[in-house]
């Protein structure tokens, strides 16, 4: 088998993902957390593993003090190019996600784009009481995630595929237990011959033991939307948005 390097298959991945989740998505859920949670100009917002920033820039152009925080290097000099450039209110920090600390208080934090399910249970607990450490008292926090088991169990797929350009990019995903995750190697077929494999996995919690782990973190779970704002979740729906708020 012929290998490319990591930073072509990050790359490229980074633009499946900007495929998969198109920039009126963004505007939507932008729009929807300056109202909801009423954002003020000058507001703080927490963007935790905030990816290439779709968010974070998306907020901090509307005037919100944003903080974002990731561990990969070449979302952070992107970011904070960006911010240079344009003159946003934005910091940019590159962190162990479960190491971050800051002596700011935030009117709202963010986990978007699946980002908690990263994390196996006693992680998850430790980020969202991590997160919740830094929200003032009444503030909030938005979790976005197509990992509830209430989403996977109705709509897993054992493997997929599709054509990027000229490159095909193929998925093969196993559901597994204890703890529960999806496990899924995606390929990338190059055009030239040359392959590209990767597995990640993404850890399934079901609505009930996020609103525990939310509990336990000092959170009390307000909502779940499907569409933020505007539709209440149901059973199988693509994707969820969970909102909790500082006890």
């Amino acid at each position: 088998m012929n290998n490319i390097n990591d930073t072509y298959f990050d790359g490229f991945y980074k633009e499946i993902w900007r495929t998969i989740i198109p920039d009126e998505l963004t505007v939507k859920e932008v729009d929807f957390m300056l109202s909801y949670f009423n954002l003020q100009p000058g507001d703080k917002v927490l963007d935790m593993m905030c990816g290439y920033g779709r968010h974070a820039i998306a907020l901090a152009k509307k005037r919100m003090a944003v903080m974002a925080v990731d561990n990969l290097e070449d979302y952070i000099i992107e970011i904070s190019e960006t911010a240079e450039k344009e003159q946003l209110p934005l910091k940019v920090v590159k962190s162990d996600i479960l190491k971050y600390t800051s002596n700011d208080e935030f009117e709202l934090a963010i986990c978007m784009g699946n980002s908690l399910n990263f994390f196996n249970a006693g992680d998850t607990q430790k980020l969202l009481s991590q997160i919740s450490s830094h929200l003032k008292k009444g503030g909030h926090l938005l979790i976005n995630s197509w990992s509830l088991a209430e989403i996977v169990i109705k709509s897993f797929k054992e493997k997929s595929w599709s054509m990027i350009g000229e490159t095909r990019f193929l998925t093969d995903s196993k559901y597994l237990f204890h703890p529960a995750r999806v496990e899924t190697e995606s390929i990338l077929m190059m055009p030239d011959g040359k392959i590209e494999t990767k597995t990640a996995i993404d850890y399934i919690y079901s609505i009930n033991e996020i609103e525990m782990m939310l509990d336990k973190a000092g959170l009390s779970f307000k909502e779940i939307y499907s569409i933020p704002g505007k539709k209440k979740f149901i059973l199988g729906e693509p994707r969820a948005y969970i909102v909790g708020e500082k006890i």
